[in-house]
């Protein structure tokens, strides 16, 4: 092997610049060339790259966002564009390649490998932590250090003026975010989109919540698990109790990655280099038990990870 190529694929998180940095340096130590593919997938099927040395990953090890740009791909879901990725790689002579992204990236580099036959490591990187393989993904954390911030806020205003306040945070489909961000804030309610929930209920442990003192509630609730504005009418109508609505959105996605996720980022990096030399197959790294591990890339497609029910249970017992 002498010229591999990385790119980061679907949404960003942060912490992707530090696992370029990782991926560069690693691949040099080790004598290969290292390309760059620029925008995604997008850009690997329009041959958009760089070329990648040293300097190109200096000081980007905290930085947001990844300096290669990202762009969705309707057409690497084709056998066109998956003909067209094939081509690229070949033409420029690359030997392996790394796909930094989500479970929709690691779909796309199962069948750019199956087309191929060049071999592919994916590195799970997402926000959402909802990657099967792995119990933890770069950038996960960085965004429930920033939901939580903002709640930390949010609280300090909800106390004031005695009301409940429905936070909600980024998850269409699932709740990792949510949940870790709720039982880190001590939220009296948490919703994903796992776990049905009695919109009667929550309001009826409202309702105690204010019998036994308290004056104020915080509900963090992933954006998948309903209409946060329409549930805060119907908290309102049932209770009578002054409800509002905090939609913290994209700030997720941003700002400079946590300790956790870059060093997170620079071992996953790393050993998808390693893995990447010696493999003539797609693999993916992850993270359990406290290390990393390597798996079949279709893991990651063939498996839903699920979210920690005791988890829950506890903030549930906590919230009391």
């Amino acid at each position: 092997m002498r010229r591999i190529a990385v790119t980061t694929a679907g949404g960003d998180a942060p912490g992707m610049n530090a696992c370029l940095r990782a991926i560069v340096r690693s691949a040099i130590y080790y004598g290969l060339e290292v390309v760059g593919i620029e925008e995604g997938y997008w850009g690997l099927i329009e041959d958009k790259k760089r070329r990648m040395d040293l300097r190109s990953v200096s000081g980007i090890i905290s930085w947001g966002g990844t300096i290669l740009k990202t762009k969705r791909c309707e057409e690497i879901k084709t056998k066109k564009g998956i003909e067209k990725a094939t081509r690229v790689l070949k033409r420029n002579r690359i030997d392996g390649l790394i796909t930094i992204g989500g479970e929709g990236s690691f779909k796309g580099g199962i069948e750019i490998y199956r087309a191929s036959r060049i071999p592919l490591v994916g590195i799970p990187a997402s926000i959402d932590n909802d990657i099967a393989g792995t119990e933890d993904t770069i950038g996960f954390d960085t965004a429930v250090n920033t939901a939580l911030d903002s709640i930390q806020k949010i609280r300090d205003t909800a106390s004031s003026h005695e009301r409940i306040f429905i936070i909600e945070v980024m998850g269409r489909e699932r709740g990792f975010i949510s949940l870790a961000v709720g039982l880190a804030c001590g939220a009296e309610i948490i919703l994903v989109p796992e776990i049905k929930y009695n919109l009667s209920k929550i309001s009826q442990e409202l309702e105690k919540g204010r019998k036994s003192g308290k004056k104020s509630s915080i509900i963090v609730m992933a954006e998948g698990a309903g209409a946060s504005y329409a549930i805060a009418h119907q908290i309102r109508d049932v209770t009578g109790y002054e409800v509002r609505v905090s939609v913290i959105g994209y700030i997720q996605r941003g700002g400079s990655p946590t300790a956790r996720s870059v060093n997170l980022a620079n071992l996953f990096g790393h050993q998808a280099v390693k893995v990447l030399m010696r493999t003539k197959s797609a693999k993916m790294v992850g993270w359990k038990e406290g290390k990393v591990v390597v798996l079949p890339l279709g893991y990651s497609t063939k498996h839903r990870k699920e979210i920690d029910k005791n988890l829950y249970r506890l903030a549930h017992i906590l919230a009391i």
